[in-house]
Order: structure tokens, then sequence, then C-alpha cells
């Protein structure tokens, strides 16, 4: 295991294009890091530069301590997995596992011995006799991730490497992957745009957009207390809800509403609120202490609803990066069991505990 670190470190390509801007990170020997965002973030080139594949413009990439700028690939002790699972189609399972070890001339014995034990942990003893093209995308990953395994090296990174799997094999996969970090422990670097990936695996998670990292946290605190709009309404699903407001006396004013938060740091005037759908709580229409709206859309989900009412008074805030949005419509986040439907009138109220405060022009969290 190695910590792994980030020393203002710059990608440019060409005269203009910044991909990955000034970023410091240290990962911890042994931690599960993910670096999560939109598409063209930054979050692949970042790792990219940490395997070798691309030239760090300024700044120090190292690898347990020793810095690796002018490194070469294979000589950094890393093990990188990709999107695609690259294997050699005319080779089967146990030599697409043996390659690296090969290419080290690493004695037979031994890489018998290494493969076996890969394949047991991956519970593909059976299929080291087969091609490829004879393995569903599942089984293709965990041999990816075995050739990765036997070369034992300091860290994985791993890119977006459950992407082409459907969405109960993901599942499957991310469970087993947990499972594997547990055990052995092995500094990982992980990419995703997928933030329950994220949230899932993560010890800590990388939230970046435009080369820029917004936030680095434990995923509990991602969600709870983002840093500021773009965070908050990236993690997330559905998205926070944003309305405007004007914060005054601890109370915020939604349009025509009022509603008692917590201390904005003692900030007064125009603020966003943020809040999560589950804590956009729909009650009866005659409840007091609420505002009224109405029902538009339910989206059955099993266990949950997601409820969308229209509030008629206030204005929904655009997340940093999203389109404006001119309508009052809020998302709710109800029991499974929950009768409401089209049209109906119903009465909203927050869990104030869980407000978010936002400045309106920076973006960044208030509380």
């Amino acid at each position: 295991m190695a910590a792994v670190s980030f020393d203002e470190v710059t990608k440019q390509f060409g005269q203009s294009t910044v991909a990955v801007d000034h970023l410091t990170l240290n990962v911890n020997e042994g931690e599960f890091l993910i670096l999560v965002g939109p598409s063209g973030c930054g979050k692949t080139t970042a790792l990219r530069m940490v395997a070798g594949l691309e030239q760090v413009t300024s700044g120090k990439i190292a690898i347990d301590g020793r810095v690796v700028n002018d490194v070469v690939p294979t000589e950094r002790d890393i093990a990188m997995v990709f999107q695609n699972y690259a294997l050699y189609p005319h080779m089967t399972v146990f030599d697409n596992i043996a390659f690296p070890l090969r290419q080290q001339k690493v004695k037979k014995a031994v890489i018998r011995e290494r493969v076996a034990e890969a394949a047991q942990l991956l519970t593909i003893e059976e299929l080291l006799e087969r091609k490829p093209r004879e393995l569903s995308g599942g089984q293709r990953q965990r041999v990816a991730i075995g050739r990765a395994l036997v070369r034992r090296p300091k860290a994985f990174l791993m890119d977006e490497p459950l992407s082409n799997l459907d969405a109960k094999l993901r599942v499957q996969m991310r469970a087993e992957l947990l499972s594997l970090h547990q055990r052995l422990g092995i500094t990982t670097v992980y990419v995703t745009h997928d933030q329950t990936e994220a949230m899932t695996l993560g010890d800590r998670v990388v939230v970046m957009r435009h080369g820029v990292v917004q936030q680095v946290d434990a995923p509990e605190r991602l969600y709870r207390k983002p840093a500021n709009m773009f965070v908050a309404g990236f993690i997330g699903s559905p998205a926070m809800n944003f309305v405007e407001g004007t914060l005054t006396n601890g109370s915020v004013v939604l349009g025509e509403h009022t509603v008692a938060v917590p201390s904005g740091n003692g900030h007064s005037g125009p603020v966003v609120v943020g809040i999560r759908p589950e804590d956009v709580v729909i009650g009866d229409a005659d409840a007091f202490d609420a505002l009224p709206g109405q029902i538009e859309i339910t989206e059955q989900l099993g266990p949950e609803m997601l409820v969308h009412v229209d509030v008629p008074g206030i204005t929904l805030a655009a997340a940093d990066g999203d389109e404006a949005r001119t309508d009052g419509r809020l998302i709710s986040r109800a029991a499974g069991t929950f009768k409401g439907a089209r049209g109906d009138r119903v009465r909203v109220a927050f869990n104030t505990d869980h407000l978010q405060l936002f400045d309106p022009g920076s973006g960044e969290a208030l509380l």
C-alpha cells in the first residue's frame, strides 16, 4: 500500500484548455478515494496523470513519497482497471491475468500461484480456460481486476470500471469491489460520474468541476453539508430543491411565505434555500404551518414515491450549471404507500433542521 499525493498539479491541453487546475490532494494509505463529477471535469485526466499516461504540465505527483512526474508507467508500481476491460481476445482468462507477470519475467510457478489466488478471490476459477468472448460483462470485469490484482501493486487506479454493466450487475459489482478492498486494503483511486457509486464505495469523495476541486469529504457530509450549490445539486437523486428567499431575523421569506431557518452565520438579505426531497413533507390540505400546493406528477419507485408539488408564490433557483426554472414545483420523497394523485390539494412543510442556505451570488454555503 502507498499514499498518493497531488501538489498543485495542473494539466493543460494546447494554449487554452485547462483540464486539471492546481489540484492539491492527498490519498491516504489504504484509502478508497472517489473522483466524481460531470463529463469534462478533469477526473479521468487526474487519474491518467497518476498512471503516467498523461504528462503533468506543472506541479508534482508522488506515490509512496516518491515524485513520479518523470517516471515511466511501468515503473510506478500501480495497476489500472479501464472502462472497456482491455482484455486480449485471443488469450484465455488465465493468460490475460498472467500477462503482466510474464512481462515482468516472473517464474511460472509463481504465476500459477498468483493467478489461482486471484481467481479464487474473484470467484472465476472455472473460467480460466475460456476466452473473453465467452464471458459476460461482469465476468470480463472480474478478469480485468484479477489482472491488476496479481501484480500486487502499491495502488489501484480504476477508470469507470462498472459503466458498461447493466444496473443489476453494477449493484453486485459495487458490493464485490467494496468487499475486495476491505479484505486487501490496497490504496484505490476510483473515477466515476455515477454519484451512487461515489456515495456507496468511497471512504472520501472528491467532487470536481471544470478541473477544480469543489469539496473533499466523507459521503454523508457531502450530502448533508455541501460546500456550495454545485455540490448540493450534483450529489443526491433527485437533486436538492433550490428556492429563492430573503433571510432576516431567523426566518426566510419564500415569496408569499415565511419559514423559520437555522442561523445563517450573521447573513441577512437574499439567499438560496436548499431542501432535500426527503425534507419536503406533504401533509393534509387542512394542516397548519405549511405552504399550500397542488400535486402535478407522481413517480412510483416501489418503496418510495417522488411527488412533484406546485407551490404558488415561490420561485425556484437554478443549481450552479443548470438552466434556470421559473416554476414553483418542489420534489418530495414520500413513502411508496403515498395515496396522493395529480390535482390533489396538499400542504407542504419543511424539515428545518436540514435546510441549507447558500449565497445567491457565489453559490457558497452560508451554514
